[in-house]
């Protein structure tokens, strides 16, 4: 089975993150990566690229497959009619441990904000959650670090 596997990055506010994020998506093979609500995005609104992403994602941005989408309801529910999973990680009761997801020919990824995470609703739209287990001191990881623990484990 051939797999697709695609990212949503919603409410990120760090470029750094935005970038490294690229990097990563380009390295794990992701089709492409949807930037919703104030999610920086690789060009800025006057076409002009954005420094902070290019430099961190060492050039990923400029040819890996993009979308800025400002609400990710429409997105998810777009993604879902063509037969995409939307799994959402985020510490959640609902979560089930990263390594434990069965793969699927179609996945989306979403990750919500350094700060907040995932919104109720968000959290709410994915067909599933997935978290990370944390063994020290320190309740979560960066984005864009979770982001490659989620994306090689697949």
């Amino acid at each position: 089975m051939r797999r697709e596997t695609a990212v949503l990055l919603h409410n990120v506010r760090s470029a750094h993150n935005v970038g490294s994020i690229f990097r990563t998506c380009d390295a794990a093979g992701v089709v492409c990566i949807y930037l919703t609500g104030y999610t920086p995005t690789p060009l800025d609104r006057f076409g002009r690229t954005q420094k902070e992403i290019a430099k961190t994602s060492l050039g990923a941005s400029g040819w890996l497959t993009w979308e800025s989408v400002k609400n990710p309801a429409s997105l998810i529910k777009r993604l879902r009619m063509d037969g995409w999973y939307i799994v959402g990680v985020e510490q959640d009761a609902r979560s089930i441990e990263y390594r434990s997801l069965a793969p699927r020919e179609k996945t989306l990824y979403v990750f919500g904000n350094e700060v907040r995470g995932l919104s109720p609703a968000l959290r709410d739209s994915c067909d599933t959650l997935l978290e990370i287990p944390m063994r020290g001191r320190k309740e979560s990881l960066n984005v864009s670090v979770a982001a490659g623990v989620v994306l090689f484990s697949r």
